[in-house]
């Protein structure tokens, strides 16, 4: 192990130490002055804008600054400007991403995880403590604002939103039956020719700016941003599908190649690349769903000359749709920096960009079901990305969505903010975790949370600030990083993890030169393996104490 990639020298942690209390003191007296006054910053004189973005079911390799052949200008630009970190996770799904995201804890702390005889999980409710982030942002002054997917427990407002696009229908990215306003169910227009959901996400959150331009243009705001893409069903619009129609017919082989090439030319990963697992498909199996969907689908990524003419062409297709979702994402986000230019607050925003899981291996058909006759991608049809195209999705890393390998837990993470960080197009290799994102902001903002909440105590949050690593490529020090996911488990402890697929024996790896996961070194490292389940187990008997004492209790 290379001591010097996990500890940072006395020096930097002096200077990185200092900055974080520079910003930290003087928001502190200003925040002590007036709770109800807008929240001030240090240089600027005015206190950050937060926009937090958030991908579904995107691969760590989809964006262009990560590796992949997809257009991302936009988020590209911002990378360029900014940070892109290497080696951010997610929970290896949507909903306790998303509580972790907005709570700063794990997902199972706050009952929207399941543990071992407790509950939990997408119908848990939080514990009244447990608050998102709006609820500390808005004695600074923040209004706060989201559009898209929720997938958090509760109404929306109740979050401490002021404003909120609710896009509960994730059966359709052609119609906005379902969706809520403001937490009031909408009324869908009796024409909808020209909706598509990712386009309306950022139509809502162009409206909120500017309203919040003309209205509260003295007071900061934070906004969530949460898109549906490239989640399934595949759907897009066809100009978008058409600029990739052809570009996959070399096979998801030749495309994980490229992608693992163009990382190596970034500099983002020291790792090989992972083989495909031939055996490994979809996390649940729906024989009915394949038989719906025909002879061009097939559940395995299999050797790309080992499929018929019908399944290359099929599942070609399926990764044009998946790669047009993501163009068109990146498209709205172009619209979004547009209006943020259009107020003068680009410069003045800490924008940061993520996906809730790794890409999805999932094949289903839901919501109404899939015409084999309707053109791939259209609202007719009912595809999603599997297990082939996932793989190269994920480059180049092992598994998927659900499973907390690299492939089911990473995420690009690109921060921009040119008035608070001066690096430009830096990377930042320090092991991050989404429940890293409120910690930051508060020390950002220098404030600290309150002892506790209606009379309930707060306790003590997992997450670490990445204030220091935004000012230099240092490595933030924590004890350990945790997974648990429909029996998926990992723990990661520097550069050591230990993982394991439900059912399955402890694997342990060396991530400092094999995030691909190929070499298993639990044999040849015994008490490594034992030392890092024992501190997996600790993990669990505390994560289980702390849910213990707010009980769960279904959503209603």
């Amino acid at each position: 192990m290379d001591i010097e990639r996990i500890m940072p020298s006395s020096a930097t942690v002096c200077l990185s130490l200092a900055r974080s209390l520079t910003l930290a003191v003087v928001f502190f007296i200003l925040w002590s002055c007036s709770a109800q006054q807008p929240a001030q910053a240090t240089e600027s004189g005015r206190a950050p804008n937060i926009v937090l973005i958030l991908a579904d079911d995107m691969g760590y390799s989809d964006l262009h600054c990560y590796g992949g052949e997809i257009a991302t200008p936009n988020l590209d630009r911002l990378a360029a400007g900014g940070l892109r970190f290497t080696q951010f996770y997610n929970t290896a799904r949507c909903w306790p991403t998303r509580a972790a995201l907005l709570t700063g804890f794990y997902a199972q702390q706050v009952h929207r995880d399941a543990l071992p005889d407790l509950g939990g999980g997408a119908a848990g409710t939080r514990p009244k403590w447990a608050r998102l982030l709006p609820d500390y942002l808005k004695p600074l002054g923040y209004r706060s604002y989201h559009s898209g997917k929720w997938h958090v427990d509760g109404k929306v407002l109740d979050g401490g939103f002021d404003r909120s696009l609710d896009m509960r229908n994730q059966g359709s990215f052609f119609t906005a039956r379902g969706n809520s306003i403001d937490d009031v169910p909408v009324k869908p227009a009796e024409d909808e020719a020209g909706y598509y959901a990712t386009i309306a996400t950022v139509d809502h959150a162009v409206d909120c700016l500017r309203e919040h331009a003309e209205k509260y243009a003295e007071r900061p705001f934070f906004h969530y941003v949460a898109f549906i893409a490239p989640h399934f069903p595949l759907h897009a619009l066809p100009e978008d599908i058409a600029r990739y129609r052809d570009t996959y017919l070399d096979g998801w082989d030749v495309m994980r190649q490229r992608r693992f090439a163009r990382q190596q030319e970034l500099g983002l990963l020291n790792t090989t690349l992972s083989q495909l697992e031939p055996d490994v498909g979809p996390p649940y199996h729906f024989p009915e769903a394949l038989a719906r969907l025909g002879p061009g689908e097939v559940n395995r990524p299999l050797p790309w000359d080992k499929l018929t003419d019908e399944q290359r062409r099929f599942q070609a297709s399926k990764m044009a749709i998946h790669a047009a979702m993501v163009d068109r994402m990146d498209r709205e986000i172009g619209r979004l920096i547009e209006q943020l230019e259009s107020m003068g607050a680009f410069d003045n925003t800490l924008i940061l960009f993520a996906s809730d899981n790794g890409a999805s291996a999932e094949i289903m058909v839901r919501h109404g079901g899939h015409d084999p006759a309707a053109p791939p991608g259209s609202a007719a049809s009912y595809l999603c990305l599997g297990p082939g195209f996932s793989s190269a999705a994920n480059t180049p890393f092992r598994r998927h969505k659900t499973w907390v390998h690299e492939g089911g837990i990473s995420t690009p993470l690109v921060v921009h903010w040119p008035a608070g960080i001066q690096a430009r197009g830096e990377l930042r290799r320090t092991p991050a975790h989404v429940i890293d994102i409120v910690p930051t902001i508060l020390d950002i903002l220098g404030v600290e949370k309150p002892a506790e909440w209606d009379g309930q105590r707060i306790p003590a949050a997992p997450g670490r600030s990445l204030l220091p690593a935004l000012a230099e490529d240092v490595i933030v020090e924590r004890d350990l990083l945790w997974w648990l996911h429909e029996g998926n488990r990992a723990v990661r402890v520097g550069d050591w993890k230990l993982v394991a697929a439900k059912g399955e024996h402890w694997e342990l790896y060396d991530l400092s030169t094999d995030r691909a996961e190929s070499h298993n070194l639990a044999d040849a490292h015994p008490d490594q393996a034992k030392r890092l389940e024992a501190l997996w187990e600790q993990q669990l008997r505390e994560i289980t104490a702390l849910a213990q004492l707010s009980p769960f209790a279904p959503r209603k």
